[in-house]
């Protein structure tokens, strides 16, 4: 049920990128003088296969689950709380449903299981696995099968994102104690310990932090047995959420649709993607690096160069939508600006 995972992903155009290099040379600047706008311009036409690279199309689809994992005390919020914010985003007053229609950017939120019956709403796509994830202290947080389900609902709105002709992907996350989660899987596939990656989440206090920490130490004695494999430790710890994240970056990648990747949390679920199939890693574009401990350490792993430094935690994809005006300033500039054959600007 999950083979597909490890089917190709696109190559980018070689040619394309030669051509993009070449063309950057003959504009009207100092070579490499606009730093890395002129890196992700390039990028823009190899992943794009172009020569004049658009983000005119931008989806953003913000999964929502919950964890049982909450049980432990880890979270300063009640798993209410998520049904709520489902509303909120759905109804345009969450950061990233404003940053989304700010930029005319097509939104919408995937309900993957919550523990209160998520609002029904034109902007809410139904698609429970169950009432949230269970309590990964004890047992596996999913199913194999719900794995794969999740897997499957990332890989659909891949593939209606295609139908769509989107050009670039954010995805976001919502749950409740979804921070926990995302770090024990972290330290699961970096190895790392609990006190380097586990960090505050939505505002725990000193001893909230500590029950995180004991609470991830204890899942990763519990579940070492079960950990080698990417697939594995996204059973044993991760949310629906996290896994439908993982699986849209992957079906993006093998479809050729660019992902702007956000904070802690959608960072977790790229850096699985990316062990799960190593190729992708070419579709994968990082927006922030975010204030969550930990994450900075996730990009370091992932070789990866955010694009910003705001201090942002907020998740929900709103680090990525910040980060997006810079993408199409980016085309701008590579597809307006003149060459110096054409300004009639000598180069001597």
């Amino acid at each position: 049920m999950t083979n597909w995972v490890n089917q190709p992903i696109k190559q980018l155009s070689v040619v394309r990128l030669n051509e993009a290099l070449e063309h950057q040379s003959q504009l009207t600047k100092p070579p490499g003088s606009m730093g890395r706008m002129e890196e992700l311009a390039v990028l823009l036409c190899a992943l794009q296969d172009t020569s004049r690279p658009t983000l005119e199309r931008v989806s953003i689809r913000i999964f929502a689950a919950d964890h049982g994992v909450v049980a432990e005390g880890v979270s300063a919020f009640a798993q209410e709380v998520i049904v709520e914010m489902i509303r909120n985003l759905a109804k345009g007053g969450a950061a990233i449903s404003v940053l989304a229609e700010a930029q005319g950017a097509d939104f919408a939120v995937i309900n993957m299981g919550t523990v209160v019956p998520a609002p029904e709403h034109a902007k809410v796509i139904q698609n429970p696995l169950g009432a949230g994830t269970n309590n990964f202290c004890g047992q596996p947080a999913m199913s194999s099968e719900q794995l794969a389900e999740a897997l499957k609902a990332g890989s659909d709105i891949a593939e209606q994102l295609h139908q769509q002709q989107s050009q670039l992907f954010i995805g976001g996350e919502m749950g409740i104690g979804n921070t926990t989660s995302a770090a024990a899987l972290a330290c699961a596939l970096m190895s790392e310990s609990p006190e380097k990656l586990v960090g505050l989440g939505t505002g725990v206090d000193a001893d909230g932090l500590q029950r995180k920490l004991d609470v991830v130490a204890r899942a990763l004695d519990f579940h070492k047995a079960s950990l080698a494999e990417p697939l594995t430790s996204l059973q044993c710890l991760g949310g629906f959420e996290i896994a439908a994240l993982t699986g849209t970056y992957l079906r993006c990648a093998q479809l050729g649709i660019p992902s702007l990747v956000d904070g802690f949390i959608c960072s977790v679920a790229a850096l699985a993607a990316m062990q799960i199939n190593q190729s992708c890693q070419d579709w994968l574009l990082f927006s922030h690096q975010s204030a969550e401990r930990g994450h900075a350490r996730v990009l370091e792993v992932l070789e990866a160069k955010p694009l910003l430094n705001m201090d942002m935690r907020l998740g929900e994809g709103s680090g990525a939508a910040v980060a997006l005006p810079l993408l199409r300033l980016a085309c701008e500039l590579h597809n307006k600006m003149a060459t110096f054959e054409s300004a009639g600007v000598s180069t001597e």
